[in-house]
């Protein structure tokens, strides 16, 4: 089947172990496999793997950890990851700049000082950050709500919202 460039869906980027991994036709492939009824989280990860194996290089090597992510992405869809209940999640939305890099280091300094763990990610690419909402960089979003952008914060205003979002 010829595809068009405007065909193409948009990558979905979901996190592969350490990595940020843009997965093309994730989010149809989710979609399909939500609206299957009677289908194990085995069965649907299994589904998942197969689909975006067509579309997509995964190193025979790392099978495991996009299988892992992949399950994590369907529980969260689902509703059902409540393993981050408790968890901040932490994104720096830039190109990686000079800014962003000091915005993730006064991150660092805020957890550090109030002894917390983070799940943190920088995310350089621009359709992941227009799906924040976000026109303007440097951007901060923690547990999902932008807290700034287009300017950098001040190393308080930082601790202040992990402090916020942490509660």
């Amino acid at each position: 089947m010829a595809h068009h460039s405007d065909d193409l869906p948009t990558p979905s980027t979901i996190r592969v172990g350490k990595a940020n991994v843009g997965l093309i036709g994730l989010d149809q492939a989710m979609a399909k496999i939500i609206a299957t009824p009677g289908l194990s989280e085995a069965a649907a990860v299994a589904a998942l793997f197969a689909a975006i194996g067509r579309d997509n290089y995964v190193p025979a090597e790392a099978a495991l950890l996009y299988h892992e992510a992949l399950r994590r992405e369907y529980r969260r869809r689902l509703g059902l990851e409540n393993e981050t209940a408790g968890t901040l999640t932490i994104r720096v939305l830039g190109p990686g700049c000079v800014s962003c890099n000091k915005l993730t280091t006064m991150l660092i300094e805020a957890l550090q000082k109030l002894h917390l763990a983070a799940d943190m990610e920088s995310v350089h690419d621009l359709d992941a950050i227009w799906r924040f909402g976000v026109t303007k960089t440097p951007a901060l979003v923690i547990n999902a709500k932008v807290k700034c952008a287009g300017r950098m914060p001040s190393p308080a205003e930082v601790e202040q919202w992990v402090r916020e979002e942490a509660d």
